[in-house]
């Protein structure tokens, strides 16, 4: 019988399959215990809107029914609250998916995408598997260096990723920055702006695209309901973009790919006016706790303009998860992004925020 591996597409075999760490179910049937305070996978502790529940509710007696395909009521929604054209509005099975689309629209073998090194699992994934080609720019102390990424650009450039807040960093480039960037850009190159944590960021000279999708350039702006909204478990983002933009991700969009209750869900979110709020204040207090913990560990850490922090915690990332695991806290290890000694810590409730220092005081001791 024909091995199945030589049937498979060269450039797949390069996949190196995303990991998403361990959940906190087989943590506890591991280690044998009864609780467990997840922080790896900058999920929203505070939960959904008590709106975005209801409307879940109301939403699941209809599951038998497929799901609007256009996501009419949403976009509308989200034009409304942006005050964008709603043609250029493309939801999709979180913004994850959104990257995927870029990828089948726009990549063809052999083009090149370029991205910040340590980029966020999609980048790569979705160049690799459009076998276009990846170049990876070196962040530069923990920051997008633009300036290489603008020299990086060839005839051969078809994609940039710009990941504003950076994952797994936490630091964002400025308004300025960006401008000049743009500037540099030729017009056939499509540049997308991850802005998945956008709601959290306090940094006045923070800048987002939106005002490039607004002069009508080939860019878009990704944002997501799995991180302030609170709704990971329902996959469901969007990316704001020109109109012709957006038509050529349309294209490629599957039928029916976002759920009736996430769509409900988003909808009601967007319509609670408290939900951001509660969150951005949870994690500034969090933050703010954790930064002084930190230094009074005496551990290197990065200021976040996002929910999670990357600590240098002077110890092998992978000895400090596993013992922080058998103290019932999970968290992200920096080795996968190539920081052998730091981990990215979600920043959670209170109560969560105390148990991982205590952990981690502990481990370090």
């Amino acid at each position: 019988m024909t091995d199945i591996w030589q049937l498979v597409r060269p450039s797949i075999k390069q996949i190196k399959p995303y990991s998403p760490g361990k959940s906190s179910q087989e943590v506890k049937e591991e280690l044998g215990i009864e609780e467990v305070t997840k922080l790896a996978s900058n999920e929203n502790p505070l939960g959904p809107s008590p709106q975005a529940i209801a409307a879940m509710q109301q939403a699941a007696a209809d599951v038998y029914i497929y799901p609007d395909p256009l996501c009419r009521d949403l976009t509308e929604a989200l034009a409304a609250h942006w005050d964008v054209d709603p043609e250029g509005i493309v939801v999709g099975r979180g913004s994850d998916e959104i990257i995927h689309m870029l990828g089948l629209a726009f990549l063809n073998p052999g083009e090149e995408v370029i991205y910040s090194s340590p980029p966020f699992a999609l980048y790569p994934f979705t160049t690799i598997i459009m076998d276009a080609k990846s170049v990876q720019i070196p962040h530069k102390d923990f920051v997008h260096d633009l300036p290489a990424m603008a020299a990086a650009i060839t005839n051969r450039t078809k994609m940039i990723f710009i990941s504003n807040p950076y994952n797994p960093t936490g630091t964002i480039v400025t308004a300025d920055e960006i401008k000049e960037f743009m500037a540099q850009v030729p017009d056939d190159v499509v540049v997308m702006f991850d802005e998945a944590y956008y709601e959290y960021v306090d940094d006045a000279d923070y800048g987002d695209g939106l005002p490039f999708v607004e002069e009508g350039r080939n860019a878009i702006v990704l944002r997501t309901f799995s991180k302030t909204y609170g709704l990971a478990g329902l996959r469901i983002g969007y990316g704001i973009a020109p109109p012709e933009l957006a038509a050529a991700l349309k294209q490629v969009r599957e039928p029916f790919n976002v759920a009736g209750i996430a769509q409900a869900a988003a909808l009601a979110s967007l319509q609670d006016p408290e939900q951001v709020q509660r969150s951005f204040q949870l994690v500034q207090e969090g933050k703010e706790y954790l930064y002084n913990e930190f230094d009074n560990m005496g551990l290197g850490y990065v200021p976040t303009q996002a929910n999670f922090v990357f600590v240098d915690v002077g110890i092998d990332s992978q000895e400090c998860f596993d013992a922080l695991m058998r103290c019932g806290v999970t968290v992200r290890t920096g080795d996968i992004f190539g920081f052998p000694t730091y981990i990215r810590v979600t920043i959670g409730t209170a109560e969560q925020n105390r148990h991982f220092v205590n952990a981690l005081c502990e481990v370090l001791a």
